[in-house]
Order: C-alpha cells, then sequence, then structure tokens
C-alpha cells in the first residue's frame, strides 16, 4: 500500500498544476515566482495575471506542512536571508494598517490564507486591490516583490502582519 502512495500523490500534484481557471485562460500572465522554502526545496509557483485593468495572484502549493498558512506580498524581492527577512515588511504602497478586517486596512500584500492538506498541497487565488496600472508598477519596481508564506494563519486584523508567525518560504516575483 505505502509503494502506491508515491505515485498517487505525484499524480495529484500533476492534476492540481494543470488545472487552470477559465480567468487564467482568457487572460496575460504578466509575472511569475518560484516558491522555496528555507531549506531550497520548491514548494509552490505563483503567477500574476492580468486582465480588464486587475491583476490576480494564483499560487499552487507543494510540499508545505499541513494546516493554516498567511501568504503575503512584500515589498521587497529579496529572499536571500535564512528566515527570509531580507523580503521586509508587506507590500503597502498607500501606509494603510495590516488586515482585511481592520479598519484602517488593508495592505496592497495582504492576501487570503491557504489552506493545506496532509499531502501538502493546496491553491490560492486572490484579485488584488487597485487598477493594474497603479498595482503592477508596485509589484515590479526597482527593488521587486516578494510572495512569502508564513507558518501560521493570518488573523487578518492585527497590525502590520496579522500574527502569523515565522516566514517558511519564499520566491521572488519576475516579469514575464
Amino acid at each position: 500500500m505505502q509503494r502506491l502512495a508515491l505515485p498517487i500523490a505525484s499524480l495529484a500534484l500533476f492534476a492540481v498544476a494543470g488545472c487552470a481557471t477559465a480567468y487564467e485562460d482568457s487572460s496575460d500572465q504578466v509575472g511569475s515566482a518560484t516558491l522555496s522554502d528555507r531549506s531550497g526545496n520548491d514548494v509552490g509557483m505563483a503567477r500574476l495575471y492580468a486582465q480588464d485593468g486587475e491583476v490576480t495572484v494564483s499560487v499552487d502549493f507543494t510540499g508545505l506542512s499541513a494546516g493554516t498558512h498567511a501568504v503575503h506580498l512584500h515589498m521587497t524581492g529579496d529572499c536571500s536571508a535564512p528566515d527570509f527577512t531580507s523580503a521586509g515588511g508587506h507590500l503597502n504602497p498607500s501606509g494603510n494598517e495590516h488586515g482585511t478586517l481592520n479598519p484602517q486596512g488593508a495592505h496592497l500584500g495582504d492576501l487570503p490564507n491557504v489552506e493545506i492538506s496532509t499531502a501538502g498541497m493546496g491553491t490560492m487565488s486572490h484579485t488584488l486591490s487597485g487598477q493594474s496600472t497603479m498595482v503592477l508598477p508596485q509589484i515590479f519596481d526597482a527593488d521587486g516583490t516578494a510572495l512569502v508564506v508564513h507558518e501560521g494563519a493570518d488573523d487578518y486584523r492585527t497590525d502590520p502582519a496579522g500574527a502569523a508567525g515565522s516566514r517558511v518560504a519564499c520566491g521572488v516575483f519576475s516579469r514575464m
């Protein structure tokens, strides 16, 4: 039975990675980031799509620990520090407080939590606030932008980072 677990998990990963939403099929991919964990293992792929003046972040995760994890856009495209603190704080060009439930929020970089299965897989997709003509220059500015996964869930209100815990994965967006 255990010999079947790896092939089945591989097929499931292939099926998830091969799925594209109708939005993704009809929009332009404008950027991507490969996510790595602290050991350097690839644990996901983030893609940026633009359509009708909107920007959507879509992420496929593989190999993360099971449970709920916060996902954020961080203001510096640098994942070189072992704890990913080189990515800086959340992408927040408007100077808001953190969290979609915070009356003074939210950051541009505040994204929904992702639920990772016991097989280490999950997906999330979120349309960013603002028009693409304003959002994309923030993401692709001189120092870039990173997508960071945290060890715990975001509470969507605690400033500055949602009490989500340490950073467990990071990837830097590059323009397509």
